[in-house]
């Protein structure tokens, strides 16, 4: 989970771009073009047990409905703290990862997307230690950010994650001519 700087997005030097959700079907595009032909991963990070940080599971578990099938996860099976180092090992060296996850942002972010060509560092605002992960990434602002971030995540809305979570599954169906 990234935090967003108000100044400028950016997190350990990688540069963020905000975006919307009509816009992300564009990003998914160009990741499909720039791989063709090549295995890729939806690495989808995220626990069932925080409204805030449900997004990623979310999305995988959506992924897999709209026919996506290299997709780590899902509702069922969440990746989170406890198991991404562990989950990351099985992915074949070779594939293209878009890491999918939740973050806390500016209040003026909440409801935009952060994408990048860079990896993603889940769980920074909570303040554990994990790998990057991914070839690129997309975090979605869910709340804002605060002196208490695991508080946060817990009060965030569900609805707003899920809406944001669905918004993410459909752009990247358009984006990889699925579902």
């Amino acid at each position: 989970m990234l935090l967003e700087d108000n100044r400028k997005l950016s997190a350990s030097g990688s540069d963020y771009k905000r975006m919307s959700g009509d816009e992300l079907a564009d990003f998914f595009r160009g990741i499909r073009r720039r791989h063709h032909g090549e295995h890729i991963v939806f690495l989808c990070v995220g626990t069932d047990r925080s409204s805030g940080d449900a997004l990623g599971p979310l999305v995988g578990s959506r992924l897999m409905e709209l026919g996506f099938k290299y997709v780590i996860g899902t509702m069922p099976k969440p990746c989170d703290a406890a198991n991404l180092e562990r989950l990351i090992l099985d992915i074949p060296p070779d594939s293209i990862i878009i890491a999918i996850d939740a973050c806390l942002g500016a209040s003026a972010s909440v409801g935009s997307f952060l994408v990048s060509e860079q990896p993603l560092h889940p769980a920074r605002s909570v303040g554990i230690k994990l790998p990057a992960v991914g070839n690129y990434s997309v975090a979605a602002v869910v709340n804002v950010n605060s002196p208490k971030p695991y508080w946060t995540l817990q009060m965030t809305s569900l609805h707003l994650v899920m809406q944001m979570a669905e918004q993410i599954a459909l752009a990247a169906a358009e984006g990889f001519q699925r579902g």
